[in-house]
């Protein structure tokens, strides 16, 4: 008869403590819709954002954290602290720098003014970041022996979580003794003797971290305030900056054909970029006053100088009607006839005939990006670049640009707008804003690869804006094959000679069919060029 089976005892301490790390890192409750804003951010600023974050944890823990906790406070209507018992041990530097800087008076004022704006509670952030890196990098607050404390308690941490662990697996396999091997009796008692071994290795992590711990916060304490108080005072100076950076951004993206369309991260990425470059930032004013010209122009120029009067139609176009029907206007009877077929489009007027094959084509611009641009003619050139963009997108046309110096690998072509919608691309028109590789000036190259583009099926009977300060030479036998294809592909190439300083118009005359120049940076001498394409 077998014997029956008997149930194995299990031997496990009573009341066993597993010591915990709290998974928080950040000061600030947040919920997921604000989570959710600054992950957008710092998606699509992950250059701006990603470096400094990167640039903060070299040298503190958690410093990502930081810069989301600045974001939460400055964005969030109502903020609200975390206890210390939720939040690492390791994050009590950011404790420190957010006690100092947010109950002050000059960050209240420059929350006042970002808050609920998810761009500008963003570069506020941004901004208050790069000043707590600067200090911490000048150990004015912290030396680098504390700093490396910030390290150790981060580092007991991860330990004291690894023995956390190992303690939890210890008293699972202790208390479910049918996973284990049958004919040990023992086994039982080494698992419980495994087990105190684990709880004594984690409650000693877990001392020595709170030993540390208290002596960080110590030093904390001990540490230089008055390099805090300097941040928190420069703090007060921010919002003037915020409100100029975030109207410049508007600004920018309206000259393109983005405002409304861009995200907050976008419209930091951006403001960032207009901060760090004032070049940018002045090329869209420059390009403001152009775009404003040519479009005045070519409504009261354009539109009508092309258009020749060859029937008689009915319409209810004031401007365009024929003498017999004004005269009803002085007849005290016929008026009421007048403006009820006036009302109705039924008054007699002249129909007007357009060139239809102007500006149906691609346009493509040569940018001269050599040395000799360098200063008030890079920014002509490309502020004339991107109003004609602006034309070409008004007229539905694809719009390239082709940027040289010499070189093939200085030359850079870009495809501007997109093809359904015609609307600039702000990252390519950036780029083109920022590219300038100076060197030495070459015709051939950029010319041939502006034919290149003509040849596609989709830029045919496109037209080629040249601009330049005219200093380079080309050879006959390339001047004999341009003109070749000049008749082939039916297209003319009109010359923007941009004559400040050193400049020359013999090389330009061989190629061009019409050249314009100008003396000085103002909008009257753009009215032929914008007139001409």
């Amino acid at each position: 008869m077998a014997k029956p089976r008997t149930r194995r005892k299990t031997v496990v301490p009573k009341r066993v403590y597993v010591p915990s790390v709290p998974a928080e890192v950040g000061w600030i409750e947040s919920d997921r819709y604000d989570r959710g804003a600054w992950r957008e951010i710092c998606s699509d600023a992950a250059s701006t954002i990603g470096q400094l974050a990167e640039s903060g944890e070299q040298l503190v823990p958690h410093f990502p954290a930081l810069l989301q906790d600045l974001f939460l406070a400055l964005f969030k209507y109502n903020v609200v602290w975390l206890e210390p018992d939720q939040v690492r041990k390791s994050a009590a530097l950011n404790r420190t720098i957010l006690t100092a800087l947010i109950p002050g008076a000059p960050f209240q004022s420059l929350k006042q003014r970002v808050t609920l704006e998810e761009d500008k509670a963003a570069i506020a952030a941004i901004v208050l970041g790069e000043q707590v890196l600067e200090t911490i990098r000048s150990e004015q607050f912290l030396n680098r022996r504390e700093m490396l404390d910030a390290w150790d308690i981060q580092h007991q941490e991860q330990d004291l979580e690894e023995k956390s662990a190992a303690l939890k697996t210890a008293l699972e396999m202790a208390s479910n003794p049918e996973n284990l091997p049958p004919g040990d009796d023992t086994m039982a008692e080494k698992l419980a003797k495994l087990t105190d071994a684990a709880e004594r290795s984690a409650q000693v992590a877990e001392a020595r971290l709170n030993n540390k711990a208290r002596a960080f916060e110590e030093t904390l304490k001990n540490a230089n305030q008055n390099a805090l108080t300097k941040m928190a005072t420069r703090s007060a100076g921010l919002a003037d900056e915020i409100d100029r950076v975030a109207d410049e951004t508007h600004e920018f993206s309206l000259e393109f054909g983005q405002a409304g369309k861009l995200s907050a991260g976008q419209r930091l990425e951006l403001g960032r970029r207009l901060a760090r470059n004032k070049k940018i930032a002045n090329l869209a004013r420059l390009v403001g006053r152009f775009k404003q010209d040519a479009r005045a122009l070519r409504r009261k120029t354009l539109e009508r100088g092309d258009s020749e009067v060859y029937d008689i139609e009915r319409g209810s176009n004031l401007g365009r009607l024929i003498p017999a029907e004004l005269v009803a206007l002085r007849h005290p009877l016929l008026v009421h006839d007048f403006k009820r077929r006036l009302l109705e489009g039924e008054v007699l007027q002249y129909q007007l005939r357009q060139d239809e094959q102007k500006g149906k084509g691609p346009m493509i611009v040569c940018l001269d990006v050599s040395s000799s641009m360098e200063g008030e003619k890079e920014l002509w050139g490309k502020a004339v670049t991107l109003t004609l963009m602006d034309i070409a997108r008004r007229q539905r046309r694809l719009f390239r640009a082709v940027l040289f110096s010499s070189g093939p690998d200085s030359l850079k072509v870009l495809d501007l707008n997109r093809e359904r919608r015609y609307e600039p691309e702000l990252p390519k028109v950036l780029e083109l804003a920022e590219y300038f590789p100076g060197g030495g000036t070459e015709f051939e190259r950029p010319l041939d690869a502006a034919l290149a583009l003509l040849e596609l099926k989709k830029l045919k009977r496109g037209d080629i804006v040249f601009i330049t300060d005219g200093e380079s030479q080309v050879s006959p036998e390339w001047l004999g094959v341009l003109q070749e294809r000049k008749h082939e592909l039916e297209f003319k190439i009109f010359s923007v000679l941009v004559d400040i300083g050193s400049n020359q118009v013999s090389t330009l005359a061989q190629f061009s069919d019409k050249i314009t120049s100008i003396s000085k940076l103002n909008s009257q001498s753009t009215r032929e060029i914008f007139l001409s394409v």
